[in-house]
């Protein structure tokens, strides 16, 4: 297939995943939307991985593949999107998988709606009955949900229009409206590639979408919100948060909170500002103060000390927004004064 310029660019990183890669790789040459380009980043995959980017590119031409030394989530991500020729950029997690109409859904609200970024949703009951067959011993690794072959009518999708996505958004698990956009995540998003060319994500941290969200929210993109669970997430089993881990994601988490609370310091609007504290900068000093527990060495505690001490001088801890908040500083006023 001849492909000159695609309207959807898809960036898959890729890193060490080959038995889930085909299925996410098969999810995005079903589509039923067909003018796409898939940049594929082998992100110095040790396994077959690379092979199977490979085979895929070599059957389709709209697969694109990037070998590259490893680098990171962030870093592939990036990599990727220099190679995007699309009109609008999706990014796909390499062991999660999309619905076929995922991209037909999408493109028919943002031409609609002349829109500069497309909401969606994950499929939470489809992750849930995944988790719960692996944790039962069963292979899941060639299983498609059922909610996977549901057919659409595109017209009749609940959504709306909006020009202020920070206010439909939130980090705070409990707070659920129904266009509400709940958590950073980047796959859950598509973009007109002049917003993502102008927001790179952040190298060399974990929780990389925190400050990425952040920044795009900033930028007033007019977005639709539709309600459909087009993203089926895999679930993690080996997540568990050993010291080294929450290390580096109460680090990745400081500086985060250091660059977005700096963009909305000088760019944000008071109410904007405001909303942001509480729905976003709060919710994750509070994530960042709860992994501490995790943290054995006392050398590692110290240097949480010093990120916090330097967050305080930046002024990231005034002026906490709720009565959770005002508990959680407490807790790291005495996290601060016990640490030696």
């Amino acid at each position: 297939m001849k492909l000159s310029k695609p309207i959807i660019s898809i960036i898959i990183p890729v890193y060490n995943v080959e038995k889930y890669l085909r299925r996410c790789l098969d999810s995005v040459k079903s589509q039923t939307f067909q003018d796409w380009q898939a940049i594929c980043v082998d992100d110095g995959s040790p396994d077959k991985s690379g092979k199977i980017l490979d085979e895929y590119a070599k059957k389709d031409k709209r697969f694109i593949v990037v070998h590259k030394d490893n680098g990171g989530l962030s870093d592939a991500r990036n990599a990727g999107l220099s190679f995007a020729k699309g009109e609008y950029i999706m990014y796909l997690d390499s062991d999660d998988f999309i619905h076929p109409q995922t991209m037909e859904i999408l493109y028919f609200y943002a031409n609609k709606n002349n829109a500069d970024m497309v909401v969606f949703d994950i499929d939470n009951k489809a992750h849930n009955s995944l988790k719960q067959k692996m944790l039962s011993g069963f292979d899941v690794l060639n299983i498609f949900p059922n909610t996977y072959n549901k057919k659409y009518n595109i017209c009749r999708l609940a959504h709306c229009v909006t020009d202020k996505i920070l206010f439909h958004s939130t980090e705070k698990n409990h707070d659920i409206g129904f266009f509400r956009v709940r958590h950073c995540y980047p796959v859950l998003k598509m973009l007109r590639k002049n917003f993502a060319k102008n927001n790179l994500f952040q190298k060399n941290i974990i929780m990389e979408d925190f400050p990425w969200w952040s920044k795009i929210m900033l930028m007033r993109p007019h977005t639709v919100i539709v309600r459909a669970p087009l993203y089926f997430y895999m679930p993690n089993m080996s997540s568990i948060l050993n010291s080294s881990k929450a290390v580096n994601m109460i680090l990745s988490v400081c500086k985060g909170l250091s660059l977005s609370y700096d963009l909305y310091k000088k760019k944000a609007n008071i109410r904007e500002q405001k909303y942001y504290a509480k729905y976003f900068l709060w919710p994750f000093i509070i994530i960042a103060m709860r992994k501490i527990s995790a943290v054995d060495l006392q050398s590692d505690k110290e240097t949480i000390k010093t990120e916090f001490i330097k967050l305080y001088k930046q002024g990231v801890f005034d002026n906490p927004p709720t009565m959770r908040a005002r508990k959680y500083k407490r807790r790291i006023d005495n996290f601060i004064s016990q640490i030696s």
